[in-house]
């Protein structure tokens, strides 16, 4: 509670009043969400944790508080070395931001203290890594090491003068190269107020809220219930900005009611699931990835926001054609929430993402839109007696939020390893060229390398390691095609959101299944089918670069037409199901046109819509009953 407190007023006075240099805001919030890290806020479960913490001895196992060690573990408090470690992170990043000064001076001359120093938060921040995000994030890092030591050693392309420890300490503790490059300021700088504003309004009320306006939208229509999750879901994950936060906070609601409105288990668990993806897509505030794109490539956050929101609108109005034709192929009829939410009494929760949105939109910093957001959410909640939080809901505000921001600082600091060693060895340019030759030239398959480079990283990291990743290893080959730099970083950026749905490692998928009690991989295969248009629509902008808002109006509208064509024929070849029960030709002709209706041009979108007109004016098939059984 201590430190969730002193993290809050930190980021609000760097915010608001005085911010600090790189090396003294980024160290002090690394310390700050190591040790809520480290003392057991945001961990996930892991299986070895009991081997770790063996050596604080066997009382923590004996007296009844949960395994030794296991601080992901409810009612287990963190145990010796836990508190070691926190300890020893808050002293390497004091002793950084304390020496910051001195170190410039230095410069090329590391102390011994230094290197001490800086081989001890490689370690911590690999461990809290592990401890936040699970394997993933620190095989890759471990990897990037051992390309940084090896490079001699190596072949072709790959090969590099090699680098030894000093010369990575240095890199990597010592600048804003590393640890504390980019990905890390940017969650000093404004993802952790973000995130708290997420936590001030949800524990207003505010998901209550957006549920609400969300069914009077949606509610009475044709499987209107999990239309409802869908759009909750993406009003709410462009608040929070991480899929399987967004599982749990709206999922625990909106599947029970899918789930009583006549939808599958499984299948209400992956509407959750790909409608909680999309959430990290959806302006204004999207994801701790979009800050960080907007960042590295030095293009303004509202430019960035901008052009992702027609992208957006695609995901969503697939998901929701997709959950129409669901509901008619099941025969499912409209209908709402079966108990309404109060809306007038919440209204005015709204209002500070009003201004969040005006602060953005006059070009006024993340940090600075951030920092009045928290505040005027704040201020709205306490207003009124139905969204006024006692004093333990204002704590466990401030939990939330430290419990939100530390897996991503951890994530974000791990991937500076990754991004310290290819700015160092030079990786990025080479895996540009291996890119290139492999695909000959051609930008359809440099795509496709791409794509699947960012799903499988996606798969073991959390989204804003992956984009990191991609972005430094994968961006410069989209650019050297000719992709403009926006849409090659949005290109990244979306396939390393929608992993969250790919199997074999869905964590969102997982998540949902938890909560509707399903088979996890038969909810993860159907969120991704569900998804479908999070694969298809990234190709849609890199060939019609209108959907970023890249031409004339003319142009936008048209290529905005076709694309909503495109994204609802594949839902619909997706569900089977079109006014009627389809085929399975027709399923694949309408798959066909959405395919055609990727790349723009005459001749494309006339095939597309061929293919749109043969299916409606094919003979009549008889919709099967309530009762049928759904292929997916």
């Amino acid at each position: 509670m201590a430190v969730a407190v002193v993290a809050a007023l930190f980021h609000l006075y760097a915010a608001g009043f005085s911010p600090f240099t790189a090396l003294i805001q980024r160290p002090i919030h690394l310390a700050l969400m190591a040790i809520l890290g480290f003392l057991g806020v945001g961990l996930v479960a892991t299986s070895d944790d009991e081997e770790l913490d063996e050596v604080e001895g066997d009382e923590a196992a004996d007296d009844g508080t949960g395994v030794a060690g296991d601080d992901s573990q409810e009612g287990s408090g963190p145990g010796l070395l836990s508190w070691i470690l926190a300890g020893l992170s808050v002293a390497v990043c004091v002793y950084l931001a304390a020496e910051s000064q001195e170190l410039v001076q230095r410069s090329g001359s590391p102390t011994t203290w230094d290197l001490v120093f800086g081989a001890a938060a490689v370690l911590l921040t690999l461990e809290l890594a592990r401890r936040t995000t699970g394997w993933g994030l620190v095989a890759v890092c471990v990897l990037a090491l051992g390309y940084a030591v090896t490079g001699p050693y190596l072949p072709g392309i790959l090969a590099h003068r090699g680098y030894g420890a000093v010369r990575l300490i240095e890199h990597l503790y010592l600048s804003t190269e590393g640890i504390w490059g980019v990905p890390l300021g940017v969650s000093a700088d404004f993802v952790y107020l973000f995130v708290l504003f997420g936590a001030v309004l949800d524990r207003a009320g505010g998901g209550a809220l957006l549920i609400a306006l969300a069914d009077k939208v949606a509610g009475r229509t044709r499987g209107g219930p999990a239309k409802t999750a869908a759009v909750a879901s993406a009003f709410m994950g462009s608040l929070s900005g991480s899929a399987v936060a967004n599982v749990v906070t709206t999922g625990s609601f909106t599947i029970p009611l899918m789930r009583r409105s006549g939808f599958k288990p499984f299948f209400a668990g992956a509407i959750e699931a790909a409608a909680s993806t999309g959430g990290q897509l959806m302006p204004p505030i999207m994801g701790a990835g979009a800050f960080i794109l907007a960042t590295w490539t030095n293009i303004p956050y509202v430019e960035v926001a901008s052009a992702a929101a027609i992208p957006a609108l695609l995901y969503y109005v697939a998901l929701l054609a997709a959950i129409h034709f669901r509901a008619g192929y099941m025969g499912i009829e409209p209908g709402g929430l079966a108990k309404r939410e109060p809306v007038m009494e919440r209204l005015h929760l709204l209002i500070p993402l009003a201004i969040i949105v005006f602060f953005l939109a006059s070009g006024r910093s993340p940090m600075r839109a951030a920092f009045w957001g928290v505040i005027s959410g704040f201020v709205m909640a306490v207003l009124r007696p139905a969204t006024r939080p006692s004093v333990l809901g204002a704590v466990e505000m401030l939990e939330s939020a430290g419990r939100g921001a530390v897996q991503v600082a951890a994530a974000c600091a791990a991937a500076g390893i990754v991004v310290g060693v290819a700015s160092l060895t030079g990786i990025g340019l080479r895996m540009s060229e291996l890119i290139i030759t492999v695909s000959q030239g051609n930008l359809l398959v440099a795509l496709i390398l791409t794509a699947m480079g960012s799903v499988v990283l996606g798969m073991g990291l959390p989204t804003t390691a992956a984009y990191v990743v991609l972005a430094a290893l994968g961006a410069p080959a989209l650019v050297e095609l000719g992709v403009p730099l926006l849409g090659a970083h949005l290109f990244i950026f979306y396939f390393g959101c929608i992993s969250n749905v790919t199997p074999p490692v869905s964590l969102a998928a997982f998540a949902a299944a938890g909560i509707a009690d399903s088979p996890p991989v038969k909810t993860a295969f159907s969120a991704a089918v569900l998804a479908g248009a999070g694969f298809l629509v990234p190709f849609m902008f890199v060939y019609g670069p209108a959907l970023l808002l890249d031409g004339s109006p003319g142009e936008i509208l048209l290529v905005v037409l076709t694309a909503c064509t495109g994204v609802t024929m594949l839902a619909a070849a997706s569900m089977g199901f079109l006014r009627q029960k389809l085929a399975i030709w027709e399923r694949l002709v309408l798959g066909a046109g959405a395919l055609a209706l990727v790349f723009p041009g005459l001749l494309t979108d006339g095939a597309g819509l061929l293919a749109l007109v043969i299916i409606f004016l094919r003979r009549r098939i008889e919709p099967p009953s309530p009762s049928t059984s759904p292929q997916t």
